[in-house]
């Protein structure tokens, strides 16, 4: 298989919006214009010779489709081109790239320190399944380096964050950890899943790798789950790679065909999505019954310094607090007949989610009021719908509030 047509044109030299059309595609002999999908599980050789030559890498082709296949690196090339990093490997969700970027880095004694604000399920890696293996853990305000610096020991391998986090938007200043990072020999891991790499690029601010839970932004249309992590050839070759060929974390053909198809449109999507967002953020701060609105591109955000640093908008994500507590915004969200309930976010429909009683139920009340989610607050992934309609739809939830 040829990966270009016109085998002359470095992608390099494309606009991200190129790369994410034509970046890592490769052509049967058919020549054909989609990408192709390779629904495979392995792979035949011409000779034993061969076989032996592709297990000991001496070969480049492909061998089981647990350790790579044609439709799946297409997609790796492709995210690696955008992100700007040496390698790329995908996995079967979000979920599986953050615990590989973790856990196969690290061993028994070895220590992470990791922002506090943190995904529920993410929490639970570092705080919960990393000790189980010996590898101990401190959380921190991530937006105080002093707290991070305090946090080192000895043996800490690892910082982990995300940002902006879920679900309060809290930024963690990349550059800065990362360098202090360094300075005693561990690796930085962000989650930036939220920015996406069309806002955001954490590797070209120090940070040595990027994970991503393509399900949300990439996909963008709430059809497959798929992860990647991004990171130096070094880094995936010495120990990504390994870890996933093992343990089995790996990206279907067909969920990889998906998320190459979300590429295309992603920096429209994007686009749109955050036009909207400003617009609804901007609304909802004017609204009486919401106690505080919190959108990355305000410049009343509690960051807005940072998010204008290492940020190239504001996103499609907001926080909103509605008065009156979880009665309040129970009756918000049941009142919405266009805005879907969905703990889910990054879809091309409109989605909203109340994080205490979701996806941040079981950290605990008291990890929740240390990151500032009551019980009134929720959280709007913004889709692709007119902005009059998703404001006329948010009318009726804040009048449904004033009434709970």
């Amino acid at each position: 298989m040829a990966s270009n047509n016109d085998n002359s044109i470095d992608p390099k030299s494309w606009a991200p919006e190129t790369r994410l059309v034509h970046g890592g595609s490769m052509r049967s002999q058919f020549g054909e214009t989609s990408e192709a999908m390779f629904l495979t599980q392995g792979f035949v050789y011409s000779s034993a010779e061969q076989a032996e030559a592709r297990f000991k890498n001496e070969d480049p082709g492909f061998q089981y489709t647990r350790f790579s296949n044609p439709t799946v690196s297409m997609f790796e090339e492709r995210i690696r081109l955008l992100e700007g990093a040496e390698e790329a490997r995908a996995t079967a969700s979000g979920m599986a790239a953050v615990n590989a970027a973790i856990l196969g880095y690290l061993k028994a004694g070895d220590h992470i320190v990791s922002a506090r604000a943190l995904f529920g399920a993410c929490r639970y890696i570092v705080d919960v399944l990393a000790p189980r293996y010996g590898i101990s853990s401190t959380l921190v305000d991530g937006r105080d380096l002093d707290a991070w610096k305090k946090a080192i020991r000895p043996n800490t391998k690892l910082f982990f964050f995300e940002t902006p986090s879920n679900p309060t938007l809290e930024l963690v200043d990349i550059a800065a950890v990362s360098k202090l990072a360094h300075e005693i020999g561990a690796i930085v891991v962000v989650d930036n899943v939220f920015a996406t790499p069309l806002l955001q690029r954490p590797i070209e601010q120090g940070a040595d790798v990027v994970v991503y839970s393509a399900t949300k932004h990439i996909d963008g249309q709430g059809r497959c789950l798929g992860g990647v992590v991004l990171g130096s050839a070094e880094y995936v070759t010495n120990h990504l790679q390994e870890f996933i060929r093992q343990t089995g974390p790996t990206l279907s053909p067909f969920n990889a065909w998906v998320m190459l198809k979300g590429l295309e449109t992603m920096p429209v999507r994007i686009r749109a999505q955050m036009v909207t967002a400003a617009k609804l953020a901007d609304y909802l701060a004017e609204r009486p019954e919401v106690a505080r609105v919190l959108y990355c591109g305000r410049p009343d955000h509690p960051q807005a310094d940072i998010a204008k640093q290492q940020m190239t908008g504001g996103g499609q994500m907001i926080a909103f607090e509605v008065k009156g507590g979880k009665p309040a915004a129970f009756a918000l969200q049941n009142a919405l007949r266009l805005i879907k309930l969905s703990n889910n976010l990054g879809d091309a429909k409109s989605l909203i989610t109340h994080p205490a009683t979701t996806t941040h139920f079981r950290i605990g009340p008291e990890a929740r009021a240390e990151l500032g989610i009551g019980d009134g607050l929720l959280r709007f992934s913004v889709g692709l719908e007119a902005f009059e309609d998703l404001a006329a739809d948010l009318d009726a939830g804040l009048a449904a509030s004033r009434r709970a």
